[in-house]
C-alpha cells in the first residue's frame, strides 16, 4: 500500500531538488485561493457597512451644499454594491502583492527579497497617505470650487445643484485613485533603482516631459481653474522630483555594490 501511494502521489520535486510544473501549478492554484477568498470576505464585509461608507462620503458634499439624488431605482442599491467592490479590492491588493512575492521569492536574490518586502509595507502606507490629501486638501478644494458655479449672476437662481450620487461618488473615487496611485511614485523608482531597471539619465530624459503629462492630466481631472490645477500638479511634480533624487541615491548604492562584488570575484580568482 505504500509503494502504490508513493507511485499515485504527485512528486511536488524533482531528483534535483527543483519544484516540478505540477507542484508550480498546484502553488499558484492555492495562492490564487486565497486571494479569491480574501476578497470575497471584503465584499461580503463592505456591503455590510456600505450605506455608512455612502453617507460618509455624502457628507463631505453635504457640507459645501450639494444635494444628492439618484436617477434610477437601482442606482442607489448598485453604488452600494460597487463601492463594497472597490473597497475589497483595494483592501485585497496587499494579499495579492504578497502571494504574487511568495510565488517569485524562489527566484530572487536576498536584497530583492528585502526590497520587495519593505516595498509591500510602504505600498499601503503611502496609498492611504495619497487617499488621505485627496480627502483633506484636494477634494475640499475642487467641491467648493465647482459648486460655486452655480453662483454665477447669469444663473443664479436658476439652477439646483442636485448630483446624481453615482457620478458624485465616481468623481470622489478617482481623485482617491489618482493621488493613491501618485503617492507611489517615489517607492516605485526606489524599486525599480535597486533591481537596476530605472537609471537617473532615463528620469532626467522623461522629466520634461513628466511635467508636460501631469499637467495635463491635472487639467483633466480639475476644474477648469488655475488653483484647482495647481493643487493636483503641484504635489505631482513634487512626486516626481523626490522618484528623481531618490532614484539616483540608490542606482548609485547598486552600482558600487556591484563594483564591489567584481573586485571580490577578482581577487578570489587571483
Amino acid at each position: 500500500m505504500a509503494l502504490k501511494r508513493h507511485k499515485t502521489g504527485k512528486k511536488e520535486k524533482n531528483d534535483e531538488g527543483m519544484m516540478t510544473v505540477s507542484g508550480h501549478l498546484r502553488e499558484l492554484r492555492n495562492r490564487i485561493a486565497v486571494i479569491v477568498l480574501v476578497f470575497v470576505a471584503a465584499v461580503v464585509f463592505f456591503i455590510t457597512i456600505a450605506p455608512r461608507l455612502v453617507v460618509f462620503f455624502q457628507e463631505m458634499g453635504t457640507r459645501y451644499g450639494y444635494e444628492f439624488v439618484f436617477i434610477a431605482p437601482q442606482e442607489l442599491l448598485m453604488q452600494q454594491f460597487r463601492l463594497a467592490a472597490i473597497c475589497a479590492l483595494i483592501t485585497d491588493s496587499p494579499v495579492i502583492l504578497y502571494e504574487v512575492y511568495g510565488f517569485a521569492r524562489p527566484g530572487l536574490s536576498r536584497n530583492e527579497k528585502s526590497t520587495l518586502r519593505i516595498a509591500l509595507v510602504l505600498g499601503a502606507f503611502f496609498f492611504c497617505v495619497g487617499i488621505l490629501f485627496a480627502y483633506f486638501i484636494t477634494l475640499p478644494f475642487m467641491l467648493d470650487f465647482l459648486i460655486s458655479l452655480k453662483n454665477d449672476q447669469i444663473l443664479l437662481g436658476s439652477i439646483k445643484a442636485s448630483i446624481s450620487i453615482a457620478s458624485y461618488l465616481d468623481f470622489v473615487l478617482l481623485m482617491f485613485i489618482i493621488f493613491g496611485v501618485m503617492f507611489e511614485m517615489p517607492l516605485l523608482s526606489v524599486v525599480l533603482s535597486r533591481f537596476g531597471l530605472l537609471t537617473p539619465n532615463i528620469m532626467k530624459k522623461i522629466r520634461p516631459f513628466a511635467i508636460i503629462i501631469i499637467f495635463i492630466l491635472a487639467a483633466i481631472v480639475t476644474p477648469p481653474d488655475v488653483v484647482s490645477q495647481i493643487m493636483v500638479a503641484l504635489p505631482m511634480i513634487l512626486l516626481f522630483l523626490l522618484s528623481t533624487l531618490l532614484c539616483r541615491i540608490f542606482y548609485k548604492k547598486r552600482q558600487q555594490k556591484e563594483e564591489e562584488e567584481e573586485e571580490e570575484s577578482e581577487e578570489g580568482t587571483e
